[in-house]
């Protein structure tokens, strides 16, 4: 099938409604697109460069740790949350009880991302993956009572009050376990000649098109882009995530899925995708060497330090996975006494380094301001 020739689905008459019912994807395509092919050379290179990046940098799993924590946020937002980063990467009890379910969801996000990347060692990448996720994903949160881990057996709607006016409706229940079949042997299809970026931006856009699930869709939609990236090979490690540009883009994101619906659109989809891959990896291989700078840049200033000075690099480690903390916290982390943390934390405050945030005399709560405002 060529790209630009491609059929999305059709209207079927239901009782009261019609729903959308998409074409099946495990296909032989052909990339007929010159427009396509240009911004995938492209995106193709600037992952690559991410990719080779990552790996030098020493001790990147801190790094990817809030790289999760940003996407974890993002994704959460597109759906309506309002939790930021600053908040995602404290503890529950300093988050107002008004945001704590908002802050729950983006910390689930997190879990089923961290677990389904171990999982893959020894699962492939599979529905029963995506469902183990989705489970995760509603654990307690809005949404635990609709099915978690499980393909949807009713019929579901995106937009409106009901299905009278909804502004799509995905295709019916009883077709979902063979579209979702579909999609899982195009994921492992060794036949196909796609290239990769190319075939996780149509699995992203079928994926969303079925909306298996009856709540969660996008968070996991998303998240399978990241897995899929890991899987095939062209992530070692997960450091890219394209929930802060479908964020940022969010009108453009839902209009351009849309498209291919209403108009066959698949390629402006696939050039939307793919500037995104090409943005955020460029993105992302930016924010890697701010780190590598800030990180010579608080290294320099420790020096000083004296005997102190292999506890403080100790302390910084456990800032860059958790650079909002309390001085208990810290101290239970690395197996040291709450005083001698404290005399630290006041030398990194005085070489402002760390910024204190309650002006508390006791419970303080010191900040890696810095660190920070990379992932803001």
């Amino acid at each position: 099938m060529n790209i630009s020739s491609f059929i999305a689905g059709k209207l079927v008459q239901r009782l009261q409604y019609k729903s959308f019912e998409p074409t099946l994807i495990h296909t032989q395509w052909h990339l007929d697109s010159d427009a396509v092919t240009l911004l995938l050379s492209q995106a193709d290179q600037k992952l690559g460069e991410l990719n080779a990046f990552s790996q030098l940098i020493p001790d990147v799993d801190f790094f990817i740790k809030m790289h999760v924590l940003k996407e974890g946020t993002e994704s959460s937002r597109i759906e309506g949350t309002q939790t930021n980063i600053d908040e995602a990467v404290q503890k529950i009890e300093y988050i107002n009880p008004e945001k704590k379910d908002d802050w729950q969801e983006v910390q689930n996000y997190v879990e089923a991302m961290n677990t389904a990347i171990l999982e893959l060692n020894n699962l492939p990448l599979s529905n029963r993956l995506l469902k183990n996720a989705h489970k995760l994903i509603l654990q307690g949160v809005r949404g635990k009572h609709k099915q978690p881990g499980e393909f949807r057996t009713s019929q579901n709607w995106i937009g409106g009050s009901s299905l009278a006016d909804a502004k799509f409706i995905p295709p019916h229940q009883d077709g979902v376990l063979e579209l979702m079949a579909d999609l899982e042997q195009l994921i492992h299809s060794e036949n196909s000649n796609l290239p990769h970026l190319i075939k996780i931006a149509i699995l992203h856009y079928q994926f969303e098109t079925i909306h298996p699930f009856l709540d969660g869709n996008g968070r996991v939609g998303r998240l399978l882009i990241t897995l899929y990236l890991v899987s095939t090979g062209l992530l070692v490690k997960p450091t890219l995530y394209l929930s802060d540009f479908f964020e940022k883009n969010r009108e453009h994101y839902y209009d351009n899925l849309t498209v291919v619906r209403t108009k066959n659109d698949l390629v402006q989809w696939l050039k939307f995708f793919l500037e995104g891959i090409r943005v955020t990896a460029e993105s992302s291989i930016q924010t890697f060497k701010k780190i590598i700078a800030l990180r010579a840049s608080v290294e320099s200033k420790i020096i000083t330090f004296g005997k102190k000075q292999l506890l403080a690099k100790n302390v910084l480690q456990y800032l860059y996975s958790q650079p909002i903390t309390d001085m208990q916290s810290m101290a239970n982390s690395l197996n040291v006494s709450v005083t001698t943390v404290s005399r630290l934390l006041n030398d990194l405050v005085r070489l402002e380094i760390l910024v204190e945030q309650t002006g508390f005399k006791r419970n303080r709560v010191f900040a890696f301001e810095q660190y920070l405002k990379l992932f803001r």
